[in-house]
């Protein structure tokens, strides 16, 4: 198996990871609500979840969404690719994993006061572990989608190749002696 094939697996793997970590600390400040570090945890490192859950609590209500409806079924998909050898199912689990990081750093700026100044947009950046938390997410996702199409272009350019030597006229021992 292509080492590009497995590297395809990163972005799926990393978005349930992170969104599995963010469920997590919701539940552990649960159990916790005194504790700063768990409160630490949930606003500054997976404060991109929360903004994320507030912009999807209007159209699914649905506690633990983003784990169990979006992260789980785009990672198990991604392992049924791994295991079965299947592209379909890597190509639909990465270019699913790369528009919802896109849909989380969307979440990111909706839930920002807009004030323009001079005539430029606003453009609200997670600061600190926030940061390194969507950066992580969306690098590993847009490497993923990447190494996707890459793949294609390549299998796309091997059928390519052996059609052109299918069209080619063959050479004849008459058409080279001349």
């Amino acid at each position: 198996m292509n080492r590009l094939f497995k590297l395809q697996f990163i972005g799926p793997c990393v978005l349930f990871a992170a969104t599995l970590g963010a469920e997590l600390a919701v539940q552990a400040l649960q159990y916790a609500p005194s504790s700063e570090l768990l409160w630490f945890v949930n606003l500054r490192i997976f404060g991109i979840f929360q903004r994320s859950h507030a912009l999807l609590s209007g159209i699914v209500g649905i506690d633990g969404f983003q784990l169990f409806g979006v992260a789980l079924p785009l990672f198990l998909l991604a392992c049924l690719g791994l295991a079965a050898n299947a592209r379909p199912a890597f190509t639909i689990a990465t270019h699913l994993s790369a528009g919802y990081a896109g849909f989380l750093l969307f979440a990111w700026q909706s839930g920002v006061p807009t004030t323009a100044q001079a005539s430029l947009g606003p453009f609200a950046v997670p600061t600190g572990a926030g940061l390194y938390v969507m950066a992580t997410i969306l690098g590993a996702c847009l490497l993923s989608f990447a190494i996707t199409h890459l793949l294609y272009f390549q299998a796309v350019g091997k059928e390519i190749g052996a059609l052109g030597r299918w069209l080619r006229p063959r050479r004849t021992a008459a058409a080279t002696e001349v």
